[in-house]
């Protein structure tokens, strides 16, 4: 007998008749919201917050990969509104959920988000409707959970409604790749699900890469995380042994890139930021205790890079004994760059906000600059940060600190200048040297 709810549907998405919904108009959703619309869908974006929903109504876009220019065009054309009415939700053919997966203070996973959204869903939740996951999370999530709850309605996934799992993989401040040039895996819960979402995805993004189930798309998610976690905790471990032997790693890595086959750069850092990799790989770990199996190989790299801060104060605190005969308890320290990555206002996990929590918390004064962050916003962690603002980087205000931390190497800073204002530089960027601007008083870390 033909599933009339999945032929209609099929038929809506191959004439773009279908009508989307995206709920979580974040680093992940606009840039979604704003590239289905593109491609010529009808698209809602939903979110809770009503300070994200007075902004696009202005016409203003608060995520980088979204300009002003693209929303207007959009919201213009009458591809693109905003709401934080979930009832409407009802009217739409496919809703994409897009919605943070943090981790909770035991670094167990917290699907308080999602199970809220699905609970919103089936609230509305009638027969012909497509429903997709895109948050990061653990193998087993979209049929265990969502589909757990969407079936508490009565309807039947793959007979009345279709659920699919496609990981998000967006990479802010990438000027080589935006959402519809990444290749998009999706999977469905049976094979006319699956066809779906090739259907629905096909639509916007220019590869779309189906696998066999829902647990699969998500293991992929989370197998791309953990193979950056772990390499950059190998090389993080690998600047501590090689910095103690007197050997730079930069110097290392750049020529061990030279070689064609079998080896891929990473770069160490003063910590990982972001939502992906400091989160991400604990989901596989708390769901293989489930099947008592360890996962030693991840946890160790989790305690490597979550390690990173302290190291880097180490070798700040000891670069003011040694250098100025002053302790970090009475210094007065700049960081340069508040994002967790450089060319971005994403402050996600950022560890300069751990780095900025240390001196604190040693007795020293920490502020910051950076170009694309004005002020710290409210975060879970960092309560007591809330407020603090972007110091200008001037000759006058640069002297007046002990030391210059380089956290997040923005290309727009003005590091000459910093290099003749301060009297001492910590880099753990190694931007100095990639910039001709070797020192003395400049300390690798």
């Amino acid at each position: 007998m033909t599933n009339t709810a999945f032929t209609d549907l099929s038929q809506k998405l191959l004439t773009q008749q279908a009508k989307a919904g995206v709920i979580g108009l974040g680093y992940v959703g606009l840039p979604l919201a704003i590239t289905l619309a593109r491609s010529g869908f009808h698209v809602t974006g939903f979110d809770v917050d009503p300070a994200k929903i007075i902004a696009l109504d202005a016409g203003n876009s608060y995520i980088e990969a979204v300009s002003n220019a693209d929303l207007a065009k959009e919201t213009s054309a009458g591809r693109f509104r905003s709401s934080d009415d979930f009832g409407q939700l009802a009217s739409c053919d496919v809703i994409v959920i897009c919605v943070p997966t943090p981790l909770t203070k035991h670094r167990d996973p917290d699907l308080s988000y999602v199970e809220a959204t699905s609970r919103s869903i089936a609230a509305t939740l009638r027969r012909g409707q497509l429903i997709v996951l895109e948050s990061t999370t653990y193998p087993g999530t979209t049929d265990d959970i969502v589909k757990t709850i969407l079936e508490k309605t009565g309807l039947k996934s793959g007979q009345d409604f279709f659920l699919g799992f496609s990981p998000e993989r967006e990479d802010p401040g990438n000027r080589d790749f935006d959402t519809s040039s990444i290749p998009k895996i999706v999977a469905g819960d049976g094979a006319e699900a699956s066809e779906l979402m090739q259907a629905f995805y096909g639509q916007a993004v220019k590869t779309v890469v189906p696998v066999s189930s829902n647990a699969t798309a998500e293991a992929v998610k989370l197998t791309e995380n953990i193979f950056r976690a772990v390499n950059i905790a190998l090389v993080n471990e690998l600047k501590t042994v090689y910095a103690a032997m007197g050997i730079d790693i930069w110097e290392v890595i750049e020529a061990a890139k030279t070689k064609p086959f079998g080896y891929m750069p990473f770069y160490p850092g003063p910590g990982l930021g972001g939502h992906c990799i400091p989160i991400d790989p604990f989901y596989l770990t708390w769901k293989s205790r489930e099947y008592e199996l360890p996962t030693r190989f991840i946890e160790l790299a989790g305690e490597i890079n979550s390690a990173m801060p302290r190291y880097v104060i180490s070798k700040l605190s000891e670069a003011l004994d040694i250098r100025e005969g002053k302790a970090l308890s009475r210094s007065r320290i700049l960081i340069i760059g508040l994002a967790y990555k450089k060319n971005v206002p994403d402050i996600r996990e950022s560890p300069s906000l751990r780095l900025m929590d240390i001196i604190h918390e040693r007795g020293g004064t920490a502020d910051y600059h950076d170009p694309y962050v004005a002020e710290i916003p409210t975060t879970r962690e960092y309560m007591a940060l809330k407020g603090r603002q972007s110091i200008d980087l001037t000759e006058e205000t640069v002297q007046s600190y002990d030391a210059v931390l380089i956290s997040t190497d923005h290309d727009c800073i003005d590091y000459a200048s910093i290099a003749a204002w301060s009297p001492l530089i910590v880099d753990t960027r190694n931007i100095f040297t990639k910039r001709g601007l070797m020192a003395d008083h400049i300390i690798k870390s």
